[in-house]
C-alpha cells in the first residue's frame, strides 16, 4: 500500500505523544479530552487557537436526536452539555406535549462564551497540550500504521495513534454566488495536502456541502411585527451534574415568516446560485436546507418560518436561521429585506456555502479507527456528518478508543440498541452515505427505549468502567437511581380508596375513576395524569429532584410501551424474508421518512430484508412499513369476510 511518509522517521521529531488530535471543534475537543483524561499524552493540533470549540453556524446545542446524543456524551463524560449549561441564552424543551421519546431540549448558545470556556477546559487538563499548526502528512512505520504526523512548515510529531477531526476545512473552498475562495470557514485557512495523503494511502474521498445564513445587526430590527419565542421558565440541564448548572436570564429569538416577495426574487435569481447555477455538485444536507431548495422542493408553499437568534450576549449579531443562501451578497441585503420586521435591516455578514472533502465512513470501524491504517481515527463531519452533537459524539468514542489502543486494550463498540450514539455509528460504518448525515428520532428504532432522560442510566455505567466518570460523578448516578427505585417501590406500594377523603378529592379534580382503591402507580399509567397531580394532593415527594419524578413517572407510565417496542424489534427478525408488492406505492406511506419513499421507490426492494439494507432506509422505517404492510392484510381479510 502507498504511503505518505513511509518508514523513513523523521530523527527530529519535536516531541512525543501517545495520542495526537488533529482538529479542534467538536468533535477534536471531546477526542482530545477523553484521550488526555485516560492517562495518555495529548497533543490537540489545531489551525487557530482563538477558534477552538466555534460555532460557525447555529450557536446551539441540542434539538430532536440532537439532544439526545448530547445527554448520551455527558452521561460517559464528555463536556458539551456541561458547556452548554454554564453558556446558554435561552433554553426551550421542543415536543414537550409529546411523548418523552421525542422531547428535545435545545439551548441558544453565546458563541463566544462557548468557545471561551471550552478553550480554558482543554487548556487546563491535566496530559494535554494545544497547539497552532497544519497537518499535512501522516508519519507511518514499517507496519503501516501510525507513526506521527508533519505540519505544513514541517515540524513533525510522534504518536501512537491519530484522531483526524477536520471538519469543513479539508480541501474548503466557500462560496457566494459564482464567486469562491479556498477557506474552512470565512477569515479562516483551509486545510491543504491532507486529502492528497489520504488519497495516496487508498482511502476514497468525496466532496459535502454546507451553508451557514447571514447575520444581521439586532439593532436595526423592527420587533413590534415579529413574534417572541421566549425561553422555558423551568430551565432543563443536558449534563446530569449539577455543578455544571448556572441559572442565567434568558434573551428571547424571534419568528418571522418568508413573503411571496422573498419566494419570486430567490426564483428570478436561482442561476445566479452555486448549485443551481452548476458551479457546485457537491451534495448538501437533506435536512437543513437553503432557503431557494426549500422554494424549489416546496414550491405549493407559501411561506416558510423564519427564526431570528441571538449568538450572543455582547455583541450584536443575530443568525437567521432557516436562511441561509448561495446568492450573490449584492442580492443578500435586498433578500433579507422582503422578511417582516427586517424591512430595514443592516447586514453585518453575508450568508455562503463552503464545500470540502470527507471520507466515507465505510471505511472505519465503528470504533471509528479506519479499516486501512491501524492507528489512524477519524469523527466528525470527516466521516460525513454534519452537526455540533453528532461530531462531539464522534470525538468522544475516537478519543476513548484511541486512548484504548495506546494501551493494548480492546475497543468499546456501541451497539445501535443501547443508544443514539450507537445508532449513528452503526449508520455512518454500515450504510452508503452520499450527502450530510444528521441524526433524527426517526433513525433509531429503539427510540422509546433511548430517551433524554434515561441517558445516564444506559450509559454512566460503561463511561465508569472504561475510565471516563469519577467517583463524584459515580455517586451522584448512584443517589439519583437510588431515589427513583425507592420511589418506583413506593408509587406501587401505595394504595389509596375511592372512599377516602384523599380519592374523592382526586376524582372531583382530575375527572379520573377510582372504583374500591388503586395504586399510585397505576393513577400514573392513566393517558393525562402526572406525577405533579399527586404532588398536589400531597402524594408526591417534594425532596425529590424533577429528573427523580420524571425518571420513576416514565419508568412506570410508559412500561407497556417498552415491552411492545421490544416484541417489534423481534418481530422485525422474523420478516426479514416477507415479500413486498413491485406495485407498492411507498410515496403513500406517510409513516415513512421522506428519504425512505424517494429510496423504496428508486430501488423497489423485493424484500423486507432488501429494504432494510438500502442506504437512508432506517430500522424505524422497516417498522412502519411492517405495521402498514399489517394494516392492509387486516384490511383486505375484512373485506373478504363482507
Amino acid at each position: 500500500m502507498p504511503s505518505a511518509i513511509n518508514h523513513n522517521l523523521p530523527r527530529d521529531f519535536q516531541d512525543e505523544f501517545d495520542v495526537i488530535v488533529v482538529g479542534a471543534g467538536h468533535a477534536g475537543c471531546e477526542a482530545a479530552l477523553a484521550s488526555a483524561r485516560l492517562g495518555c499524552k495529548t497533543m490537540l493540533l489545531t489551525l487557530d487557537l482563538d477558534r477552538i470549540a466555534w460555532q460557525p453556524c447555529n450557536p446551539a446545542v441540542g434539538g430532536p436526536a440532537k439532544s439526545q446524543l448530547t445527554h448520551e456524551v455527558d452521561a460517559l463524560g464528555g463536556e458539551i452539555g456541561k458547556v452548554a449549561d454554564r453558556t446558554y441564552l435561552q433554553k426551550r424543551v421542543l415536543n414537550a406535549s409529546r411523548g418523552p421519546a421525542v422531547w428535545a431540549l435545545r439551548a441558544q448558545t453565546d458563541k463566544r462564551e462557548y468557545a471561551a470556556v471550552m478553550r480554558q477546559i482543554v487548556e487546563t487538563q491535566e496530559n494535554l497540550r494545544v497547539r497552532e499548526g497544519m497537518v499535512t502528512d501522516l508519519i507511518l512505520g514499517p507496519n503501516e500504521d501510525v507513526q506521527g504526523v508533519e505540519t505544513y512548515f514541517g515540524a513533525a510529531f510522534k504518536a501512537k495513534a491519530v484522531v483526524l477531526t477536520t471538519g469543513t476545512f479539508l480541501g474548503g473552498k466557500i462560496w457566494v454566488g459564482n464567486k469562491s475562495m479556498p477557506a474552512g470557514r470565512a477569515g479562516e485557512f483551509a486545510a491543504v495536502g491532507l486529502t492528497e495523503t489520504l488519497n495516496r494511502l487508498g482511502f476514497e474521498t468525496d466532496r459535502l456541502k454546507t451553508g451557514t445564513p447571514a447575520r444581521v445587526d439586532r439593532r436595526s430590527v423592527n420587533y413590534s411585527v415579529l413574534e417572541p419565542q421566549p425561553g422555558d421558565e423551568d430551565v432543563r440541564w443536558f449534563s446530569f451534574d449539577p455543578e455544571a448548572w448556572v441559572e442565567r436570564e434568558q434573551m428571547p429569538c424571534y419568528l418571522t415568516r418568508t413573503t411571496a416577495e422573498t419566494h419570486q426574487m430567490i426564483r428570478d435569481n436561482l442561476h445566479l446560485t452555486p448549485i443551481y447555477g452548476g458551479y457546485v455538485e457537491a451534495k448538501g444536507p437533506r435536512y437543513c436546507p437553503s432557503i431557494e431548495d426549500k422554494i424549489v422542493r416546496f414550491a405549493d408553499k407559501a411561506s416558510h418560518q423564519i427564526f431570528l437568534e441571538p449568538e450572543g450576549r455582547t455583541i450584536p449579531e443575530l443568525y437567521i436561521q432557516g436562511f441561509s443562501t448561495g446568492l450573490p451578497e449584492n442580492l443578500q441585503l435586498a433578500l433579507l429585506r422582503t422578511l417582516p420586521g427586517l424591512e430595514n435591516c443592516i447586514m453585518l455578514r453575508p450568508a455562503y456555502a463552503v464545500e470540502y472533502d470527507y471520507l466515507p465512513a465505510t471505511q472505519c470501524f465503528p470504533s471509528m479507527m479506519t479499516q486501512k491504517i491501524d492507528g489512524l481515527f477519524c469523527a466528525g463531519q470527516i466521516n460525513g456528518t454534519t452537526g455540533y452533537e453528532e461530531a462531539a459524539a464522534q470525538g468522544l468514542v475516537a478519543g476513548l478508543n484511541a486512548a484504548r489502543r495506546v494501551r493494548g486494550q480492546e475497543p468499546v463498540i456501541f451497539p445501535r440498541e443501547q443508544s443514539y450514539l450507537g445508532t449513528l455509528l452503526d449508520d455512518l460504518c454500515t450504510k452508503e452515505l452520499r450527502e450530510p448525515y444528521r441524526m433524527l428520532t426517526s433513525r433509531s428504532e429503539y427510540r422509546l427505549l433511548l430517551r433524554s432522560d434515561n441517558a445516564d442510566q444506559r450509559l454512566t455505567p460503561v463511561g465508569r468502567e472504561v475510565g471516563l466518570v469519577d467517583d463524584r460523578r459515580w455517586n451522584i448516578f448512584h443517589q439519583k437511581q437510588a431515589k427513583i427505585v425507592a420511589e418506583k417501590e413506593r408509587l406501587h406500594s401505595t394504595r389509596i380508596k375511592a372512599h377516602d377523603a384523599i380519592g374523592q378529592r382526586i376524582m372531583a379534580d382530575t375527572d379520573q375513576k377510582i372504583k374500591d382503591a388503586i395504586t399510585l402507580a397505576d393513577l400514573l399509567r392513566r393517558p393525562g395524569f402526572h406525577y405533579g397531580d399527586l404532588e398536589r394532593h400531597g402524594l408526591g415527594r417534594a425532596e425529590l429532584a424533577l429528573a427523580e419524578k420524571e425518571g420513576a413517572e416514565i419508568d412506570i407510565k410508559y412500561s407497556g410501551y417498552l415491552h411492545r417496542q421490544q416484541k417489534q424489534i423481534d418481530a422485525i427478525a422474523r420478516q426479514q424474508n416477507r415479500r413486498l408488492d413491485e406495485g407498492l406505492d411507498y410515496t403513500a406511506i406517510e409513516t415513512l421518512s421522506m428519504e425512505a419513499r424517494e429510496k423504496l421507490t428508486q430501488v423497489r426492494p423485493l424484500t423486507i430484508g432488501q429494504a432494510s439494507r438500502i442506504g437512508g432506509v432506517n430500522p424505524a422505517d422497516v417498522n412502519a412499513l411492517l405495521v402498514y404492510l399489517e394494516v392492509q392484510a387486516a384490511q383486505k381479510r375484512d373485506a373478504a369476510a363482507v
